[in-house]
């Protein structure tokens, strides 16, 4: 699966979370792009990315992250 591929794919999670068909993320989009972007979709976010995956991040994992192209970088590292 390449960048492309996992993109998308973040891409729909986060539809689906912020319940959205036509929300449009990039590499730099985060929690302040999104209105409804808060901790507890925050954590929906994290375990929708997880489940897509069939990964698991750390805490530390977690907390370095700036934005959703690290968030894809950071899967990438993990598959």
């Amino acid at each position: 699966m390449n960048r492309e591929e996992i993109f998308y794919k973040v891409q729909e999670v986060f539809r689906d979370i912020f319940d959205d068909p036509d929300l449009v993320i990039n590499d730099s989009t985060n929690s302040n792009d999104i209105d409804e972007w808060d901790s507890l979709n925050h954590i929906n976010l994290i375990v929708a990315i997880e489940k897509q995956f069939k990964i698991k991040f750390s805490f530390a994992e977690l907390a370095g992250l700036k934005n959703v192209g690290a968030m894809v970088d950071l899967i990438i590292r993990k598959k």
